[in-house]
């Protein structure tokens, strides 16, 4: 058995490299960003219509971009997505090692793979350029395999160069400026008449040359494109036609080459992930399925320190009722913690977006849809967006321009069941009435629209709250916002608003109001504060009035006063 297992290991050692391969990358994506791949997937709406498919096909490189989102629709499963990148990836390697034409040094065929790896760490590669590349690269070797080194040289150019001549305009048009790595690899001269292609496509097309010549649909970011993904393909054409230059193997080269390769693939790719980027991204993921304690642990393991992150955390804690609880055991930064500021993106409007949503302004969450999927840069439309925008006006009780939204999400595959369960819920006022989440919004918004302010956030949510006392997160962040901004004598005011109408006294308000009395030199009344929360304030004042700058006053750290004081 053992010799028998040799042989196999020895006869398929390159295909089962290929799959550690493609374990390591599928591993990389499911287990460490699998988040990443919900956001490709919602920054796009693939629907299975003729309008569509035309509407893709027309553009140079248009088979290879309806083939990318039509994968990338099945990042909605991130299992399925990880296996798709890694299945590309595989193919990425599997044809490099083709082109190169040479049984030896096989480790070098994962180096293009490797290096796409890594540039796939900017989340704004898109798949397309992945798709593109392997079909190029499966192009070049069917052109290669098609004409084979014989005895008549003069007429295999000959031949080559009416098929190319013929071949590279619709190669173009089917996966875009990519057909440069066809004709470098099959023909190096027919590049002149690729490039000439592409610059009289200009001409026909309404997109602007730098588009045309760096892809219209590679990079989410249409008239840049970074040097990396120009570097892959120019180091697949190097390796294609620099590989026979190097000595044949070694038993020692071979292992060193595989020692390389492992230490690249456990190094480099994770090399081009920006973590606080995608610290964001994981923190979006959450609040789009509603994980308000898988946030709260994620901040509980690292203490979120951007805008969005602080913001979403505060969220979470606001939906669990744990807002007034527990606060300050997190990081905090005024009011804009409860609210971003708005800047014209997709992330900071879809957050934007979800919090006024769960506060009950459904008109304002609505107007924050259409910001964010006007701020998606290859001006593509976004599935994730399109279903707040029918969930708004179902709300609303607009149910035709609901069923329009909705018969989209029909034509996919993936929202399909939902958008069919709600358009049967149209026009049916008890089943709305009765949904957790939908009929809850439809007795927190308000009758009427107002104008106002980002910065007037304790307003919004006073209108809120004396509109509908049941709206605890209204409550939770009306007295949250002026203590956040150190604003005592309008938190407290707040706070009498809040507790003659509700039962709200949670430690961080009783906290905020010992402080307040403390100022005054006043004792709180009776019942008001807990005694606990008097002798730590207590405990605090005299060590902070001894050494406004000691390490005891750390133990404080999750509390009012020491942000209203120390954090300063």
């Amino acid at each position: 058995m053992p010799i028998l297992m040799k042989k196999f290991l020895s006869k398929h050692s390159r295909l089962l490299l290929t799959l550690v391969f493609g374990i390591c990358v599928f591993i990389f994506w499911r287990m460490r960003y699998p988040f990443a791949l919900t956001f490709q997937e919602q920054l796009q709406l693939f629907l299975f219509d003729d309008d569509y498919f035309l509407e893709r096909i027309v553009e140079p490189g248009g088979l290879a971009r309806y083939v990318a989102e039509f994968l990338v629709q099945f990042y909605n499963s991130v299992t399925m997505g990880a296996v798709i990148i890694a299945i590309m990836m595989m193919l990425v390697q599997r044809l490099t090692w083709r082109l190169m034409r040479y049984e030896e040094h096989y480790c070098l065929s994962f180096l293009p793979a490797i290096l796409l790896w890594y540039a796939m760490g900017d989340e704004s590669v898109l798949l397309t350029y992945t798709v593109a590349l392997v079909m190029a690269m499966a192009s070049a070797w069917a052109l290669m395999t098609a004409f084979p080194k014989n005895d008549n040289p003069r007429g295999q150019i000959i031949a080559k160069s009416i098929a190319l001549f013929i071949l590279i305009p619709i190669i173009y048009w089917l996966i875009g400026p990519m057909v440069i790595l066809v004709a470098l690899c099959v023909m190096p001269v027919s590049l002149i008449w690729a490039l000439a292609v592409m610059l009289i496509s200009t001409h026909f097309v309404p997109f602007p040359m730098s588009r045309v010549m760096l892809g219209i649909s590679y990079y989410r970011f249409p008239e840049t494109m970074p040097y990396v993904l120009i570097a892959i393909p120019a180091l697949i054409w190097i390796l294609s036609i620099a590989i026979r230059l190097l000595p044949k193997q070694k038993s020692w080269v071979r292992y060193s080459e595989a020692l390389a390769l492992g230490a690249l693939v456990s190094g480099i790719p994770d090399m081009g992930y920006d973590s606080k980027k995608y610290e964001l991204l994981e923190y979006d993921y959450l609040v789009r399925i509603k994980d308000w304690q898988g946030i709260i642990a994620k901040a509980e393991k690292q203490t979120p320190d951007l805008p969005m992150s602080v913001c979403a955390t505060n969220l979470a804690l606001a939906m669990t009722n744990q807002l007034g609880e527990r606060a300050f055991d997190f990081y905090q930064r005024t009011s804009e913690g409860l609210l971003p500021k708005f800047e014209r993106n997709y992330a900071t409007s879809q957050l934007n977006g979800e919090i006024y949503f769960h506060l009950g302004l459904v008109n304002t969450a609505q107007r924050f849809a259409f910001e964010a999927m006007e701020a998606i840069p290859n001006y593509n439309k976004s599935a994730r967006v399109v279903k707040r925008l029918a969930e708004t006006n179902l709300i609303n009780g607009e149910y035709e321009v609901a069923r329009k939204y909705l018969q989209m999400l029909e034509k996919t595959i993936f929202y399909r069941p939902w958008a069919k369960r709600t358009i049967a819920m149209l026009g049916n006022e008890k089943q709305i009435d009765a949904h957790p989440l939908y009929g809850t919004l439809r007795q927190y918004r308000l009758d009427e629209d107002f104008l106002f302010s980002e910065d007037e956030l304790d307003k919004i949510c006073g209108h809120l709250f004396m509109h509908n006392k049941k709206n605890q997160m209204a409550a939770q962040y009306l007295v949250m916002a002026p203590l956040l901004d150190r604003d005592i004598p309008r938190f407290i005011s707040y706070v009498q608003v809040v507790q003659n109408t509700i039962a709200y006294n949670p430690r961080v308000v009783q906290e905020g109001i010992a402080f307040a009395f403390m100022q005054k030199r006043q004792q709180p009344p009776q019942g008001l504060v807990s005694q606990q929360t008097l002798q730590r304030l207590s405990d605090f004042a005299r060590t902070y009035s001894t050494n406004n700058s000691s390490p005891e006053l750390e133990r404080f750290r999750n509390t009012a006063w020491y942000y209203l004081t120390v954090g300063k």
